[in-house]
């Protein structure tokens, strides 16, 4: 369990005429668009430090958004940063091949609603930590592994280390590591016991419940 977590929820804009309003609403789609456009062309260190900026500033303000708060704030960067699909299917590996495309999806949006809820649930309070990123180095497959730490204002670092690829939307995030221990493994491990032993509705009706486990943590 972390020790940090929190963000500020900037208040909107207020302006003093409608001209400025009737300004901003024509911008605000043109920034959207080349915000996208330059998230996409970002090298994975920029992806690592958009999603540890985002982590240092949930923990700054946890308390005062709450876990519905820190979960607005992180649904947006988890999904530009994680590709979801990619992870729940290398999860499944060959299992995933005897779900149905309605299995599929439904497991996929399940887990996407979990790695979200388990960052707003983790990264909850600050006490002074940082991100550090450390070295990139080049992995077969043509993926890319930045290592980074989180440094306590007193303690231990702990060692994140992620595994990205290039997919059409980016580089995206397909494994982390947490002090050496990848979290792929873990819930391939998990995952396909459950599927094996009790079948599909009993993984997702534990990943359901793992959701609000984050909620009311």
């Amino acid at each position: 369990m972390l020790n940090g977590k929190i963000v500020d929820m900037r208040s909107l804009l207020e302006f003093r005429n409608l001209k400025y309003v009737l300004i901003t609403l024509i911008l605000l789609p043109l920034a959207a668009v080349t915000s996208a456009q330059n998230f996409q062309s970002d090298t994975p260190e920029h992806v690592i430090h958009g999603l540890q900026e985002t982590f240092i500033q949930a923990m700054k303000k946890g308390d005062e958004l709450g876990y519905r708060g820190r979960l607005e704030l992180m649904t947006p960067i988890i999904n530009r940063s994680h590709d979801i699909d990619t992870i729940i299917r290398s999860i499944l590996g060959t299992n995933w091949n005897k779900l149905d495309g309605e299995q599929q999806q439904k497991i996929t949006e399940t887990f996407r609603k979990l790695s979200i809820a388990t960052y707003a649930e983790r990264f909850d309070h600050y006490e002074g930590e940082r991100f550090e990123v450390i070295e990139r180095r080049s992995l077969p497959r043509d993926q890319i592994l930045v290592r980074s730490k989180l440094i306590p204002a007193d303690g231990n670092p702990i060692n994140f280390d992620y595994v990205l690829h290039q997919s059409k939307d980016g580089w995206r995030i397909i494994n982390i590591l947490v002090d050496g221990v990848s979290d792929l493994a873990l819930k391939r491990a998990e995952y396909n016991a459950i599927l094996k032993r009790d079948g599909f509705q009993a993984l997702i009706s534990m990943l359901e419940q793992k959701i609000l486990q984050s909620e009311h943590n």
